[in-house]
């Protein structure tokens, strides 16, 4: 078994993953509130943590892996979102607009995650479908001198958690020097924050000891990780902009709620997303959900491999050069593996996603493969000892080791497959060219070929065609 390191957020480390229990790895995921699109940056720790499942399911077995991503689905975000439906004349009642837009939006985020080669994780559970849970953990919060009623809200007193600020590495006095913070009569002191707060009779509310309300954002992951991973599991993940306040406040409830128990003992955190080297933003438009990437013709396996191109601790900038590269690429791999059967990945691509999920390193062992591979094919004089099918098949099973070339994206690039019937009509126009000294024939395939976005590559040797970046299958229609 390969030893597997990871950088662990709180210790500011690659430390060598040991888990609790090796027959029982346990992962949580902060997932999306579902109110909206997931755009481009929400996707990036999707991919980031498919990845790292993938290779704890090949280190561990499968099923010896739960891996756990929640969904919001109570928020004012939500809410607002039904309310101007409602607005608009929508039937229904406000709860029913709520549910509908809560049921259309995970659809939406199933099918655009499905797209990018995201294994769907063991558990999605629903913050709905937990509020007794959250209410049980707030009541032995208060119960220990952690939490305190007022006015239908509860809030949790951060000073009686001496470790708090300990994730993001700042002290709670500079936190509020360097923070807007709310300020509101029913806190004691300006860094509390809401574990309940009431609702009205126009919001969805439950019913509590302190009145009808809803739970706060924070204790809901808190909540159903303890639920379903137990009070103390292996690793806790999500986008860096979730370290402060989201984690360091699900550490201090957690803790404070299960003493000794521990909370997670891994914190990972992919870094931010650009788009052409600039912040994603409306007003700049350069804002994409990942639908409109997809709608646009970017295939998921496409979006997938740039984001795994840096690695997750590194900004990564989305840029139409690297969509088309990647294009490129995985066109010319996916002709180099038409019909291959994986088999076991290679060490060296273990080993670099082993070494704190290193897929920038992956993807360069994915290219060193092909290279061999094409070199192969180009008839190169390599050693007596390589063995083609086994370095075909170990191609394709490293690269679905990190979600590449899986059934599951690769129906896009299904007709990189068709171009052999046109390479030897290519070939056969040239050799009657050669004889009778009229090339019109190979000129008019030629350059029908370069207009569908093939490339086209004629030497001594022979005729080679290539599925460029902007390849369209369409065009080829009648040429063979």
């Amino acid at each position: 078994m390969t030893t597997i390191h990871l950088h662990n957020t709180a210790t500011r480390k690659k430390q060598v993953f040991t888990p609790l229990d090796p027959e029982n790895i346990r992962m949580y995921v902060c997932g999306p509130t579902v109110y909206d699109r997931a755009h481009l940056g929400n996707a990036r720790p999707v991919v980031v943590f498919d990845v790292l499942f993938r290779l704890l399911r090949h280190e561990f077995g499968a099923d010896h892996v739960t891996y756990v991503r929640n969904f919001t689905d109570v928020d004012d975000k939500i809410n607002n979102t039904a309310l101007e439906r409602q607005k608009a004349g929508a039937e229904g009642t406000l709860e029913e607009l709520i549910a509908e837009r809560t049921e259309e939006t995970i659809g939406w985020y199933h099918a655009d995650m499905d797209a990018l080669g995201a294994m769907r994780p063991t558990k999605e559970p629903r913050a709905t479908q937990y509020i007794g849970a959250m209410i049980s953990m707030i009541e032995g919060l208060i119960a220990k001198g952690h939490a305190y009623a007022k006015d239908g809200h509860v809030l949790f007193r951060v000073r009686s958690y001496a470790e708090y600020g300990a994730l993001s590495g700042r002290s709670v006095d500079d936190m509020i020097a360097g923070a807007r913070v709310e300020v509101a009569p029913f806190k004691e002191d300006p860094m509390d924050f809401v574990l309940w707060k009431p609702s009205g009779d126009d919001l969805p509310g439950w019913e509590s000891p302190w009145g009808r309300g809803r739970p706060g954002w924070h204790i809901e992951c808190s909540a159903m990780s303890h639920e379903l991973l137990g009070p103390s599991f292996d690793i806790h993940g999500g986008g860096l902009d979730l370290q402060f306040p989201h984690h360091e406040n699900e550490i201090a409830q957690s803790c404070c709620a299960h003493p000794g128990a521990g909370f997670a003992s891994v914190w990972m955190h992919n870094e931010m997303l650009l788009v052409e080297g600039k912040k994603m933003s409306k007003s700049l438009g350069n804002f994409f959900t990942v639908r409109e990437l997809l709608d646009q013709g970017y295939a998921g396996e496409v979006i997938r491999f740039v984001m795994l191109s840096t690695h997750y601790r590194k900004t990564m900038d989305w840029t139409e050069k690297k969509a088309q590269e990647a294009e490129k690429t995985l066109w010319e791999w996916h002709a180099l593996a038409k019909d291959v059967q994986p088999s076991a990945p290679s060490a060296a691509l273990v080993d670099a996603l082993s070494d704190d999920l290193n897929t920038h390193a992956a993807i360069t062992e994915l290219h060193r493969q092909a290279n061999v591979l094409m070199a192969f094919e180009a008839g190169a004089d390599l050693p007596d000892s390589f063995d083609a099918d086994q370095a075909y098949s170990q191609f394709v099973g490293s690269a679905q080791l990190v979600g590449l070339m899986t059934p599951e994206v690769s129906d896009w690039a299904e007709n990189a497959y068709d171009l052999s019937g046109l390479e030897m009509l290519l070939e056969s126009y040239r050799s009657q060219a050669m004889q009778t000294k009229d090339f019109s024939a190979v000129d008019r395939l030629k350059n029908s070929l370069i207009e569908a976005g093939v490339e086209v590559r004629m030497s001594k040797s022979g005729v080679e065609l290539l599925a460029g970046s902007n390849f369209n299958p369409e065009k080829l229609a009648g040429l063979a």
